[in-house]
């Protein structure tokens, strides 16, 4: 039985196809490899002058060169005609959005990058971070901490409760932490608290509904309120440098006593207010069962604040809005 080298006239094939400029060439190459007149219309011709047993084998590579050359055919086309329109398109059409893929890979916030550096620089005083839930009940967010009903921190108008009852909220504050740590862990204790917190604020350049905190606590013996300066003030150095000062002022709040707010001498030489701190009152050590003789200050900051003093932000909506042209300064 004589035979035609089927693989080197598909090969041919391959050849023509790479030399088609344009898709209205592709009919002539089909008529030439499958239509009548081709090779192969004259290959079949001839299967019915061989045996049976030839016909049926040199029938099944005839049959298999025609679905390959077929099948290489569609393919061809799709390809063809995907790439034509996608050129068109382009050339047509061009793309004047923002290229939003950026190939410079991925950043912190700057939010968390201030949040990591003020855990860091507590953590190299010893601090561990400690973490609770956003979502907190009324008793951890204020009965414990020693705050009244009828303190107006706890308005409806102040804070977002979950429950008609007033039972559930979303945690005002992360104090709420140190609450939920001091129940499951005896002195001493030396922990930050860092996370989001929300209140019922209007957003205006400095308050926002959402924003985050950082607290700290630290319970031990004979902690007085002078480790409490010398620790804040160390904070102060290491986060806005050496030159800066600190000044405590009296204050008031329901879980320390006493309590006072730090400013920071800035540089218009005005003093700006950056956090609030005090000794621990002892109802709230009462209230997570702790001896009566227990001593320990806590501190809480805003990273927004932080944020803003630093890097000279004038308005707190810059931290949520994703403007790429605000986040690539940091």
């Amino acid at each position: 039985m004589a035979e035609v080298n089927l693989d080197k006239i598909f090969a041919s094939f391959l050849l023509s196809l790479d030399d088609i400029e344009d898709i209205s060439e592709l009919p002539n190459i089909e008529k030439e490899y499958l239509g009548k007149g081709s090779l192969l219309s004259e290959e079949r011709s001839k299967l019915a002058t061989l045996s049976n047993e030839d016909k049926k084998k040199y029938g099944s590579l005839l049959k298999e060169f025609a679905d390959n050359v077929s099948t290489k055919l569609d393919n061809f086309k799709t390809e063809f005609e995907e790439a034509f329109f996608i050129e068109k398109e382009k050339s047509e059409n061009p793309d004047i959005s923002i290229d939003w893929y950026s190939k410079k890979g991925s950043k912190k916030h700057i939010l968390t990058n201030v949040m990591e550096e003020v855990v860091e620089i507590f953590a190299s005083l010893g601090y561990t971070v400690a973490h609770g839930p956003e979502a907190e009940t009324s008793w951890h967010n204020f009965d414990a901490l020693n705050t009244p009903d009828w303190h107006p921190a706890r308005y409806e108008s102040d804070t977002l409760y979950l429950d008609k009852d007033l039972n559930n909220l979303l945690r005002t504050q992360t104090s709420t932490v140190q609450v939920r740590h001091m129940q499951d862990n005896p002195p001493p204790v030396y922990i930050v608290a860092p996370g989001r917190v929300y209140r019922s604020d209007q957003l205006d350049a400095t308050h926002s509904p959402v924003f985050h905190q950082i607290e700290g606590l630290a319970v031990d013996d004979g902690i007085t309120f002078s480790d409490l300066k010398g620790t804040l003030e160390y904070f102060v150095k290491e986060f806005f440098g050496s030159t800066v000062q600190t000044k405590f002022i009296p204050h008031f709040f329901p879980f320390t006593e006493p309590s006072a707010e730090v400013l920071v001498s800035w540089k218009d030489g005005e003093w700006l207010e950056i956090l609030g701190c005090g000794m621990v009152d002892p109802n709230v050590f009462k209230n997570v069962k702790y001896p009566e003789s227990t001593q320990g200050f806590a501190f809480g900051v805003g990273v927004e604040r932080l944020a803003m003093l630093r890097y000279g932000i004038d308005h707190i909506k810059n931290f949520y809005e994703n403007d790429l042209r605000f986040l690539d300064q940091f």
